[in-house]
């Protein structure tokens, strides 16, 4: 009985326990199905880290050269900003030039007298009557004794005189044509300045002037040479310096760099402490 019943029961536990085994085969497909999704997943995880590591060097070069476009930014608005002071320090430089000759003409008709245009009160010209000697059988007529000689009247009055105010005003106008940039009318003003006070105290500045307004036109051998003339002409000029700065400028722009930087080195040692002389170093520094 107990062996019919454990007979009876063994089939009944063989076919519970079958389904255990037969289902191993599956799970080890899935363990192996598993394994290669795992192994894709680490691919596909290292793919992207390589991805990310080339993203990151790419998002750093990225960086670099926002920074670089950054500073190349900044050294053009440095460079603009230098620019645009060297604009003003030249227009600056320009209004100085123009407010000392002012100054310097205002000076001018305060330093020089008023012509003269009368003559000093002198006695009248004329006979006069000596005193009559005593009468005598043997002494002669009475005689008219003649006036000391003096000038004539009219020999004073045509004397050629130079008026200041005349003077002034004619350097004035050639100035104003330069202020306003009507370089062509200052050059025609300065230079008739020029032929009628060639002894002017202003002379220098005319010259100098002359040679500006023709730099101002571009033409650049001109404005050499007149510059050049100012200094042979007026070698103890206070214009002298600024002309020989004006000189190497001119020189620059006809690309005579030597004889630029000679003209600058010799203002530099011949004029110390001047403005022209200063901006000459600074030149020269650039140049080298």
């Amino acid at each position: 009985m107990i062996l019919v019943s454990a007979l009876v029961l063994a089939p009944a536990a063989l076919m519970r326990a079958q389904p255990a085994w037969a289902d191993t085969p599956d799970l080890a497909r899935q363990v192996q199905v598993l394994q290669r999704v795992t192994d894709s997943l680490n691919e596909r995880l290292a793919k992207l880290e390589g991805v990310i590591q080339q993203n990151q060097q790419l998002l750093g070069l990225l960086k670099e050269v926002e920074a670089l476009k950054a500073e190349v930014a900044k050294m053009r608005g440095q460079t603009e900003v230098q620019v645009h002071q060297l604009d003003t320090l030249g227009k600056r430089q320009n209004d100085l030039y123009v407010d000392l000759d002012q100054r310097i003409t205002d000076l001018a008709k305060v330093a020089k007298p008023a012509p003269v245009t009368e003559i000093a009160q002198t006695p009248a010209p004329g006979p006069q009557v000596s005193p009559t000697p005593p009468a005598s059988p043997a002494s002669p007529a009475p005689t008219v004794a003649e006036a000391p000689p003096s000038a004539p009247a009219s020999a004073v009055a045509t004397t050629p005189q130079l008026d200041p105010l005349v003077e002034s005003r004619t350097y004035e106008t050639a100035l104003n044509h330069f202020r306003e940039a009507n370089y062509v009318g200052a050059i025609a003003g300065f230079k008739g300045f020029l032929k009628a006070y060639p002894d002017s105290a202003l002379a220098p500045n005319a010259q100098y002037w002359v040679g500006y307004a023709y730099y101002a036109l571009k033409d650049y051998k001109t404005a050499l040479a007149q510059q050049q003339k100012l200094v042979a002409v007026y070698p103890t000029s206070a214009k002298v310096p600024d002309a020989m700065l004006n000189i190497a400028t001119n020189q620059i722009a006809l690309d005579n760099l030597a004889g630029a930087r000679k003209t600058l080195e010799e203002l530099v040692d011949k004029h110390p402490g001047t403005n022209a002389a200063n901006l000459a170093a600074r030149r020269l520094a650039a140049l080298k």
